[in-house]
């Protein structure tokens, strides 16, 4: 994707790949999703295991606090948690 940057007057390009390539969505992008965005990433489980309590400890700590925290101090509004 960099390679083609000095290709394009305009490009939709997802946070995961304009990070690496020096980009800063916040500042760089003409647009940037809302928090409210319905791209986000989720914890699926398979049906039946819903109630699995090593899923529900792997959704605690990933929704917690201190994740919410790292997310939002190592990327600076450039990747929202939707939590």
């Amino acid at each position: 994707m960099s390679r083609s940057l000095d290709d394009t007057d305009v490009a939709c390009v997802n946070t995961n790949y304009a990070i690496p390539a020096g980009l800063n969505p916040q500042k760089d992008a003409v647009l940037v999703e809302s928090k409210d965005s319905p791209y986000a990433c989720v914890l699926a489980v398979r049906q039946g295991d819903e109630n699995n309590e090593t899923y529900k400890k792997i959704l605690a700590i990933y929704q917690s606090d201190p994740i919410k925290k790292f997310i939002e101090d190592k990327y600076k509004g450039s990747i929202l948690p939707a939590f």
